[in-house]
């Protein structure tokens, strides 16, 4: 296997072409903006266990869970690995392969409603839909496809100016049509339809599966090997985007998982013939994982059970044998909670008022303090 670091660079210098991202015309700020535009859609259909009665506190705004500098990021990882892609690998995206993409978007969405909303979003602008939501998508998955070719593990250093430069807006993309969905936008009926396996995780068994309302997060499982891999799936977009491994927990299968409002907390499980009490938070808002603890947890076990109710996840049952001859009957109760939900601040209306006359309040003269006269020495 080849390691190694890709560095992208930005030349704002050079001739732009049609599949620069700088020929586009958009600032890296506006990029931002959009970004925020996109996630806020991610937002508003994001599962709060509120929704079912189960926590007291209201769904907080998007600024109160992902941060400018998080948007900055996400917008800085899809730039870099299309310029990597472009210098290190000599295959740049191109406006074809752009508006192709939007095109399968459109065609294939299994969730229209939610596919729309992004587009209107974007002002149904198809520069900006091919640019902001079409480019993160293909750039990730032509990445890993040039990674998977030559069996090599790159991270990608950004090492250039933090913007891209300005440009004429280029035209000739076209918005497409969103297919019509072959049942009601609320209605479901006895049918199936196909998920892309483009980019999906490798095949496995045994692992974990929830629903954070915009994503299908899979996680963990067996293929031969206990894995800590998984794959994001959005059904409105139908593309998949893996889970980071940095900090994830180790390998397992049949374990639990359970979606909390703003993490996907696993638990418990198999590795090889040992039965673990470890596990993970995983965030996929900054695709990141936090490990849960082990003080006072229960023993180690698989084939158990868990719910997630507020932002705890309660467990129970299992085995703790090969056999599983001797069921468990204990469980315990995990505060998947690190602190408070941050508030952002509110701001006050401002109420017009007289402007008041400045009166100038005079400032108390200090009076140095005399100092005594040293005698003089002998």
């Amino acid at each position: 296997m080849i390691t190694g670091t890709v560095l992208a660079f930005f030349h704002p210098e050079a001739p732009a072409k049609t599949s620069h991202p700088a020929a586009a015309g958009l600032t890296f700020a506006e990029r931002v903006a959009y970004q925020r535009a996109i996630e806020d859609v991610y937002w508003r259909h994001r599962i709060w266990p509120r929704n079912r009665g189960e926590r007291p506190d209201p769904k907080p705004s998007l600024d109160a869970v992902m941060s400018q500098v998080q948007l900055e990021n996400k917008v800085h990882d899809y730039l870099r690995k299309s310029r990597a892609l472009q210098d290190y690998w000599q295959q740049p995206i191109t406006s074809e392969q752009l508006q192709t993409e939007m095109d399968r978007m459109a065609k294939q969405t299994k969730q229209p409603e939610v596919l729309r909303e992004l587009f209107e979003a974007l002002g149904n602008d198809p520069l900006v839909a091919a640019e902001c939501l079409a480019r993160p998508i293909l750039a990730e998955r032509l990445f890993k496809s040039a990674l998977d070719s030559q069996d090599s593990t790159w991270s990608v250093t950004y090492l250039a100016k933090s913007h891209v430069a300005d440009g004429a807006r280029m035209s000739g993309y076209t918005l497409p049509s969103i297919s019509t969905a072959p049942k009601g936008e609320s209605t479901c009926l006895d049918l199936w339809e196909p998920t892309t396996t483009v980019n999906a995780p490798a095949a496995r068994s045994l692992n974990t599966a929830v629903w954070t309302g915009t994503e299908m997060i899979v996680w963990g499982g067996y293929d031969g090997n206990d894995l800590n891999t998984g794959g994001r799936y959005n059904p409105a977009t139908d593309n998949w985007t893996a889970t980071n491994t940095i900090n994830a927990p180790a390998g397992r299968e049949k374990h639990t998982a359970v979606w909390t409002g703003t993490e996907m907390v696993v638990w418990g499980g198999e590795q090889g013939f040992s039965y673990v009490n470890t596990g993970g938070r995983y965030k996929p808002s900054t695709d990141s994982w936090t490990g849960t603890s082990t003080t006072n947890a229960p023993s180690g076990r698989y084939f158990h059970t868990a719910i997630g109710t507020d932002s705890e996840m309660i467990v129970w049952g299992g085995c703790s044998d090969n056999s599983c001859l001797t069921p468990l009957l204990t469980g315990g109760r995990y505060c998947a909670q690190g602190g408070p939900t941050a508030t952002p601040p509110v701001t006050p209306t401002v109420t017009p008022t007289a402007t008041p006359t400045p009166i100038t309040t005079p400032r108390p003269t200090l009076t140095p303090k005399p100092r005594p006269t040293p005698a003089p020495r002998p």
